[in-house]
């Protein structure tokens, strides 16, 4: 597909325990290329949350075989606290998410991912798509620290010069 088979920035990060958030997300191919570093990074245990409707029983079990856990993002089921609890009970725990949660343009990045690494005190690892250059760029592991203003700053930063498949939908604009 073209892409550098080498992932940029601080990668061969090995946390026990940390949420990646990849960024931007655009297009189904996201997932694809993310999917493809996951197991040359050796981190196929790595899990991901999924909206609940690609947990149909016709694809269902190959989103759960990828790691994946359905979540219904239109009902408070207090997904933080379960994910927390899940990060508490692990010695070794990797979840990945998009953090705008869907593929449109995003004017705020969602605060999910956000409130499940300061509550289970975990880093918080960024990966950016940038398919301009056909590679992906991974931060330094940073501990969020209660300052959301402060840290989404410092997040978005990382991401808003990266180009996704469909770069009007990236970060460019926040």
């Amino acid at each position: 597909m073209g892409w550098d088979p080498n992932p940029h920035g601080a990668f061969p990060i090995k946390p026990r325990k940390c949420v990646i958030i990849v960024a931007p997300h655009t297009s189904n191919w996201d997932f694809v290329i993310a999917v493809l570093y996951r197991s040359a990074l050796g981190l196929e245990k790595a899990r991901y949350l999924g909206k609940k409707e690609l947990f149909t029983p016709w694809f269902g079990w190959f989103f759960r075989w990828l790691g994946g856990t359905p979540v219904d993002r239109h009902a408070s089921h207090n997904v933080v606290e379960q994910v927390v609890e899940i990060f508490n009970r692990h010695q070794d725990f990797i979840l990945a998410l998009s953090p705008e949660g869907t593929r449109k343009k995003v004017e705020r990045l969602r605060t999910g991912f956000y409130q499940i690494a300061l509550q289970a005190n975990v880093p918080i690892v960024m990966a950016a798509l940038d398919f301009a250059n056909k590679k992906v760029t991974f931060s330094e592991p940073f501990k969020p620290t209660g300052n959301l203003e402060e840290d989404f700053k410092y997040i978005i930063d990382f991401f808003r010069p990266v180009k996704g498949k469909y770069p009007e939908q990236g970060l460019m604009h926040l």
